[in-house]
């Protein structure tokens, strides 16, 4: 493949992909394409499957049939993917739910430590890039600090600093807004809505439909394992065309 056709080819394509947590049949048939640079929202009720998908991604969950490729790099079914996984995991960033941090190290600590264990960075550069990304989801005063000493919202966007500092050519978010208290869901947001302006692929798992109708280029609704439906917010949020889109829609958009 030439630079010129990976630069345009999906960064992650997924065909036929099934997964099942013993006789519960959690994806159906999954076939997903995303371009470099695409912001794609996934959602769907809790339970649907969305967790699961964007976690088979990055090889934390196992599937059993289909195909999964990210940045060029296969996934094979039942974990025996080998160095193609530990590829994707050095390209993949993940934001998690909960921020996943190490209580016993400093804001400084936790996002070098990373880019100098994988990618052998000096701690100079390591430092560098930490306090440049600190600066870019706005809490550079906080570097000496240790988790425990920030807000629920600081500490998610040190989990995304951290992500960052790696260099992902992918972004995924697992409901990254769903642990914080409502007033800190706005930093968070504002932190990712600068990533979709800056072109960062990213893929995102959320709740909160007034981001998804604002940051994305595609929106997907799961039902049940299925993708019921795709397209851009405002088909998805004005003109859904699948009733299960309709009504899921109709639930949360009345509280």
């Amino acid at each position: 493949m030439t630079q010129n056709e990976n630069a345009t080819a999906p960064i992650v394509r997924m065909e036929k992909v099934n997964k099942h947590f013993g006789t519960l049949h959690v994806l159906k048939d999954i076939d997903l394409e995303v371009a470099p640079g695409e912001v794609v929202v996934v959602i769907g009720a809790s339970g649907s499957g969305k967790s699961t998908l964007i976690r088979c991604i990055n090889g934390l969950e196992e599937f059993q049939d289909g195909h999964i490729e990210v940045d060029s790099n296969e996934l094979t079914p039942y974990g025996k993917s080998g160095q193609a996984l530990q590829k994707i995991r050095t390209e993949v960033g993940m934001v998690f739910q909960q921020f996943n941090l190490f209580p016993h190290l400093s804001v400084l600590d936790n996002i070098t430590l990373a880019p100098m264990k994988v990618r052998d960075w000096s701690r100079t550069d390591a430092l560098e890039t930490a306090e440049r990304l600190l600066a870019r989801v706005g809490i550079s005063d906080q570097a000496a600090k240790y988790p425990s000493q920030l807000s629920g919202g600081q500490q998610q966007r040190v989990a995304l600093a951290r992500a960052l500092a790696m260099e992902p050519r992918l972004m995924l978010f697992d409901e990254p807004t769903s642990a914080l208290d409502p007033e800190m869901i706005g930093e968070v947001l504002d932190a990712m809505r600068e990533l979709a302006r800056e072109g960062m692929t990213m893929i995102i798992v959320t709740h909160e439909m007034g981001f998804a109708r604002e940051v994305a280029d595609r929106v997907i609704y799961i039902h049940q394992g299925e993708i019921a439906e795709q397209a851009p917010p405002e088909q998805i949020f004005d003109q859904p065309t699948d009733e299960r889109t309709r009504s899921f829609l109709a639930r949360v958009l009345k509280h």
